[in-house]
């Protein structure tokens, strides 16, 4: 009996996979990093070629890696970036356009629009996000109005809409199935969370045929069969959801009260809040957090643009580190004295400002500030901008005495520094814990799969398997702590004024 799970996870810059064996745990691994393309300022475009090659490279490397065949898989999981956009010619699989990307800024005029016209509150309540260019129905919109041909083509039936899951799911089935799961569903703008289901409303107010859109199932279903033309045999798609839910799942985060925080090129945190989808008064986005047997469950979620993506600037644009491992030692050496804040707004604040047009900046700057002192304030930046989220959170969701006690887990690279995971329990003042496995994603997506498979335990077994490598617990005076969130406030402001 095939006792192996293929976990994909398609990123933003690269697509890993990742081989589980029957315990949960990882035996190879493969990534291949793609093509950026940013055909104008704001813009961020993928060859969706691209992602499907190098899901198909990096799938059979890992295979090959592990020294297991393709009938040794007993289903493979899917998670990915999400919100990202693509459409494609329903006969021959051809995308029209490229990918547009999760980060695209293209729509801002249209969004803008919609909410003068006075829309966002409906969308609001339906969806539970916000009218931004982040989601996929504004992107969507664009395709079919500057695509040569597009409405015409999509009113016809010709063409299909999907996020990155479901445009794969449609190559690894052979265009057998045109699917989606419920959490990458309800980062479109156009899926209903609240009825779980396509919303006709939101679709007719931005010129959506709703022919184009995917059937929606839960994150453990029947997706399909991937053709042996993949990896050599059939192999069944069990488990399908966005890399934030993902990780949420891989983190075990299955109480109400819950909490992660992932820390990738962006970062994005999680708070399960049961079965309440919380209408946010603080511009954060109600989302589903995971669903089975139909039934969502749902989550508070904060997104910050800017997380890893600091220290790449540190890396590709100020040049003052070759690698992200050099940005613990050379914070440690800073100098204390000097209260450098780096607002790291380089497309924009995300949660809970919701702020596009603003950009980043840097204040306290003295003739002796260097690369310790930038790498300390971009390090820093990410633990205050978590802060701001957490206390959105708070004040949007009151605990009570049945959810659970508030630690924050954490995952993604930069989650590996312990510096910065110091720093992060030092401003919010709760402890930290990082699991012994900081590949959560890929591990939620495969514990989807193999639970749907019959070889991995239900929800309350794959628990009890989350393991504490290192909690992080706070170290910082309260005045220290006040008087450093304080300056951020102020910087955050000046930034916004600009």
């Amino acid at each position: 009996m095939a006792k192996h799970i293929l976990a994909i996870d398609q990123g933003t810059t690269s697509s890993r996979a990742i081989v589980f064996d029957a315990d949960l745990k990882i035996v190879a691994s493969a990534q291949e990093e793609f093509e950026q393309h940013f055909p104008a300022s704001g813009w961020v475009e993928h060859d969706p070629a691209d992602l499907w090659s190098t899901v198909q490279s990096t799938s059979r490397a890992a295979l090959e890696k592990a020294g297991v065949a393709a009938g040794d898989i007993a289903a493979i999981g899917i998670t990915n970036q999400r919100e990202t956009v693509v459409v494609w010619d329903k006969s021959s699989g051809e995308p029209i356009h490229k990918a547009i990307v999760w980060q695209d800024r293209r729509t801002a005029a249209l969004c803008r629009e919609l909410v003068e016209a006075g829309h966002e509150p409906m969308v609001t309540e339906k969806t539970g996000l916000l009218l931004d260019p982040y989601f996929s129905g504004t992107k969507l919109k664009w395709l079919l109005d500057e695509v040569d041909g597009a409405r015409a083509r999509a009113e016809a039936g010709e063409l299909l809409f999907g996020t990155v899951d479901s445009f794969l799911i449609w190559k690894m089935t052979g265009g057998a199935r045109h699917v989606t799961d419920a959490t990458n569903a309800a980062r479109t703008l156009l899926y209903n969370v609240r009825e779980g289901r396509w919303d006709v409303e939101i679709c007719d107010l931005l010129g959506i045929p709703m022919d184009m859109l995917p059937a929606v199932l839960d994150c453990a279903a029947d997706f399909g069969v991937a053709g042996a033309d993949l990896l050599g045999a059939e192999i069944p798609i069990l488990g399908v959801a966005g890399d934030q839910q993902a990780a949420t799942v891989g983190q075990a985060c299955f109480q109400a009260g819950m909490l992660k925080s992932t820390y990738g090129t962006g970062c994005f945190a999680l708070l399960n809040t049961g079965d309440t989808l919380v209408t946010s008064q603080n511009r954060l986005l109600g989302t589903i957090a995971y669903q089975f047997d139909g039934v969502p469950t749902y989550a508070l979620e904060g997104s910050i643009f800017v997380a890893g993506a600091v220290v790449q600037w540190l890396r590709d644009g100020l040049k003052i580190i070759a690698d992200a491992t050099e940005t613990q030692p050379l914070a440690e050496s800073s100098d204390t004295g000097q209260d450098v804040v780096l607002v790291p707004a380089f497309t924009g604040l995300g949660a809970p400002y919701w702020r596009p047009d603003c950009r980043g900046a840097v204040y306290g700057l003295t003739r002796n500030s260097g690369p310790a002192e930038f790498a300390r304030a971009a390090l820093e930046s990410v633990g205050y901008q978590t802060r701001d989220l957490l206390e959105a959170m708070q004040a949007d969701w009151q605990r009570d005495e049945t959810t659970a006690a508030p630690v924050l887990r954490v995952d993604g690279g930069m989650s590996a520094s312990d510096w910065a995971m110091q720093f992060l329990s030092d401003i919010i003042d709760a402890p930290v814990d990082r699991p012994e496995v900081l590949e959560t994603t890929a591990l939620g997506a495969a514990w989807l799969a193999g639970m749907r498979a019959g070889i991995y335990p239900d929800q309350t077994g794959f628990a009890e398997t989350w393991a504490l490598e290192r909690r992080f617990e706070p170290e910082m005076d309260q005045a220290t702590r006040a008087e450093k969130y304080d300056r951020w406030g102020r910087a955050v402001q000046a930034t916004l004024g600009v």
